[in-house]
């Protein structure tokens, strides 16, 4: 109301400036309310792509408002309504999380295995000599054929070796016998002047095979080897039975 002072009439300021702060309090109340509700609902349009930095942000959002609320006289009110917001927002996080796979150790790739049984002599035959060739016999080429005399794959192993190869296409009830060993036996080293001498085969060996192998010099690849020479997990077989090199000093 106004007050004379002096003969002068002043207006009480104080009550004007009241209003005006308390307008101003109020638009900036509601301002911070629009943006909180447009950050929640972005915050919770992304929860399923990304639930911990939604939940986060309505935590922050909530927490804004309850320092802006508490500042006024409803702080038990603002109190409740903010612990009860927060642990809505927790609630979201946890659910999201829980729905998350957890991503488990992905499974060992294994090499296909080749199948050896499934090809026909000609086809065994050349993906031999194409193993030969990978493991660095460059010159190893099919041979085999009417009077062949044991030798299917012939070639040059790294350090200069005639390699000769005789190739076996079985079925895996059959087995190489010893008979069949003699007369490659006889033919490897006399006719094809082979320095090393390979017979391998998609069934297995008998045990006269091998031992008659063992005497001979000739190294013997069953199925189970050609595997493992095909996947890189054994010895070459012009490296069978050599002695391991002595590690440098």
């Amino acid at each position: 109301m106004p007050i004379q002072v002096g003969g002068h009439v002043r207006r009480d300021r104080r009550s004007e400036f009241s209003v005006r702060r308390t307008a101003f309090g109020f638009a900036l109340v509601a301002v911070l309310v629009c943006g909180a509700g447009l950050t929640l609902r972005t915050a919770l349009d992304s929860a399923e792509r990304h639930p911990v930095v939604a939940g986060f942000s309505v935590v922050a959002v909530v927490s804004g408002a309850v320092a802006l609320l508490r500042r006024r006289r409803n702080r038990r009110v603002a109190a409740r309504a903010a612990s009860a917001a927060l642990d809505a927002a927790y609630e979201v996080v946890d659910t999201a999380l829980e729905d998350r796979p957890v991503a488990g150790p992905e499974p060992v790739q294994r090499p296909e295995q080749v199948d050896w049984e499934g090809m026909d002599p000609y086809d065994f035959e050349e993906a031999v000599a194409a193993l030969c060739r990978r493991d660095g016999c460059a010159d190893a080429e099919v041979v085999g054929g009417a009077g062949d005399l044991g030798a299917d794959v012939v070639g040059t192993t790294p350090d200069g070796r005639r390699l000769v190869v005789q190739c076996k296409r079985y079925t895996s009830e059959n087995k190489v016998g010893s008979q069949d060993l003699q007369r490659f036996g006889g033919t490897c080293y006399a006719v094809h002047e082979a320095g090393t001498a390979v017979v391998v085969t998609t069934g297995a060996f008998t045990e006269p095979a091998l031992e008659y192998a063992e005497q001979c010099g000739i190294v013997c690849v069953d199925l189970a080897g050609l595997d493992a020479w095909s996947e890189h997990g054994a010895p070459l077989p012009w490296h069978a039975g050599e002695p391991a090199q002595p590690a440098e000093s």
